[in-house]
């Protein structure tokens, strides 16, 4: 019992000095989720884009446009390609592809401060019912639409970590 609980603190203090730290550290008052909260959303064409604009605007908790110190730029390419053919030259399966180009533009200087990619994929069973194979098709969407707008709120909290941690200008 002793040489656990022993281990037991040796472990956490190893960890503890590991140089690990939050990334939401603060919660909504941290420097992290506040810089999120001053990111506007530029409209994003098609059903896609207004999937992953709400999506992505669902996990940053967006200020008003006025206050905005940066403007996010996203450009999708969504395509569905049949794979798995039949004798009969039937598709039996689909892969649905979104990726995104995206970039965090300082919206007073106009400056690309991240230019970065997203993407993710999704199989689809082709089955006898048309209204089936395009209902998982839509599932197909909303459900990359949630992943990709994870990916990106994901690298501009790091992006705003980093920033938040770099010394100002001209000092080491």
């Amino acid at each position: 019992m002793k040489r656990t609980a022993a281990a037991l603190i040796l472990a956490s203090l190893a960890l503890s000095g590991c140089g690990l730290r939050p990334l939401y550290s603060g919660g909504s008052k941290g420097a992290v989720a506040q810089s999120l909260g001053q990111v506007e959303i530029a409209p994003i064409p098609g059903k896609a884009g207004w999937l992953v604009r709400n999506a992505i605007a669902d996990r940053l908790g967006t200020v008003s446009q006025s206050g905005a110190v940066y403007r996010l730029e996203v450009e999708l390419d969504d395509q569905i390609t049949g794979f798995g053919v039949r004798r009969d030259d039937s598709v039996t399966r689909e892969r649905r592809s979104l990726r995104a180009r995206y970039r965090l533009v300082e919206a007073d200087k106009g400056t690309v401060v991240l230019d970065a990619t997203a993407g993710s994929d999704a199989g689809i069973d082709i089955v006898s019912s048309e209204y089936a194979t395009i209902a998982a098709e839509n599932t197909a969407l909303e459900n990359l639409s949630q992943v990709i707008a994870d990916q990106i709120v994901t690298r501009l909290a790091l992006y705003a970590q980093r920033t938040k941690d770099a010394p100002p200008a001209g000092k080491p």
